[in-house]
């Protein structure tokens, strides 16, 4: 459902946003009585472009933060026991019993009476499950690469078998995203940086395949992003990024910044000189060019095919009357004349010139004479 909002945003924000801010922005920097910019002017037309880069720049940093904001509001087994991502069988063991003696619903239920005991028995059945998780070295392997959906994955118990199964679902993830992504390439949709959208999917998939099948957690998550969350502190919202969480933000942002770009690009090369964004400039143009001289070379292929088809019958016609010099001069004389009379003379231009010729000629003849002057 987030996601389908999301598009939803994409697609009417910008526009909407872009006309709030620039009429807002003239009423700040332009003093009253003085002419504002009016649509259809290049002036105008540069501010709504600039504007909008900004808009769309600023709603790309926003749904980014909103992607970090729901990973870490979802939280992990980690974060509910309040335990590292390197912590020993030791450290949970301990933890867990510490959290077993303040949240069992036994215990629970009498130290705090207010909260419901279905909400109390929920919670510590959560924590029971993140504790044997994580002590069990095969499923805590498959949570940090798949989350917590492998509880549902029957007929799972190796190592091997939990690959298999992610794998499984891996494939037709991104073939199902290659297929949508073709079918809008086809649609015109997706003209701007489609290669790069490519090389963005097939990186992807890459990084997926890598990460579910290493032994370690993903490289620069491991040494960039997860310490910069330690650095800002050990809050909830700041908790280090398991593997697939970190595949989950991965996807999110690929997509997000996927339509951001196509919407930013686009406008970084636009012309505003006509008074109108139009996107693509000179590239537009010259496809343009190109599509004219196509047009002409197709024309003048079929006039040079038409020219021989009429030769062509024209040699069968004349077939009858070969090797008779006098027959053949009075057939051209004739093919000529009857040119003459329902070609050129058929012409509307060439019939008005003689109508305007005649009346011009018969002004000054008296009444009821015939003929011209």
């Amino acid at each position: 459902m987030s996601g389908l909002l999301s598009l939803l945003g994409w697609s009417f924000l910008p526009n909407l946003v872009t006309g709030w801010v620039q009429t807002l922005y003239y009423g700040i920097t332009i003093r009253a009585g003085d002419p504002k910019p009016r649509p259809g002017t290049p002036r105008f037309a540069e501010h709504h472009r600039r504007i909008r880069i900004l808009v769309v720049a600023i709603y790309l940093l926003y749904t980014i933060y909103e992607a970090h904001y729901e990973l870490q509001l979802s939280g992990s087994y980690y974060a509910d026991l309040d335990v590292p991502l390197n912590a020993s069988e030791r450290e949970i063991k301990s933890r867990f019993r510490r959290l077993a003696a303040l949240y069992h619903p036994d215990k629970a239920s009498t130290s705090s009476p207010e909260s419901s005991s279905q909400d109390i028995n929920d919670y510590f059945v959560r924590l029971k499950l993140a504790s044997e998780t994580l002590l069990d070295p095969v499923k805590r392997f498959a949570y940090e690469r798949f989350g917590p959906d492998i509880h549902s994955w029957q007929r799972c118990v190796t190592i091997r078998d939990y690959v298999y199964r992610g794998a499984g679902l891996l494939v037709p993830y991104y073939g199902m995203a290659a297929a949508v992504m073709y079918g809008l390439g086809l649609l015109g949709y997706l003209d701007w940086g489609k290669y790069e959208r490519w090389l963005v999917m097939v990186i992807m998939f890459v990084f997926e395949a890598h990460t579910v099948m290493r032994p370690g957690h993903p490289v620069f998550f491991d040494r960039v992003v997860n310490p910069v969350l330690g650095l800002l502190g050990n809050g909830y919202l700041q908790q280090p990024y398991l593997p697939f969480q970190a595949i989950a933000l991965a996807r999110k942002l690929s997509v997000t910044v996927a339509i951001g770009v196509s919407q930013i690009g686009p406008m970084l090369a636009a012309d505003t000189s006509s008074g109108q964004i139009i996107v693509g400039g000179n590239k537009r143009g010259g496809d343009e060019q190109t599509l004219l001289r196509e047009g002409l070379e197709r024309l003048e292929h079929t006039a040079r095919s038409l020219d021989g088809d009429a030769s062509r019958l024209l040699e069968v016609e004349m077939a009858p009357f070969a090797g008779d010099e006098d027959m053949l001069v009075s057939m051209k004389g004739k093919i000529k004349e009857w040119l003459v009379q329902n070609t050129i003379r058929a012409d509307p231009m060439v019939r008005d010139a003689l109508g305007r010729s005649l009346q011009k000629r018969r002004v000054d003849a008296p009444a009821g004479a015939k003929g011209t002057k």
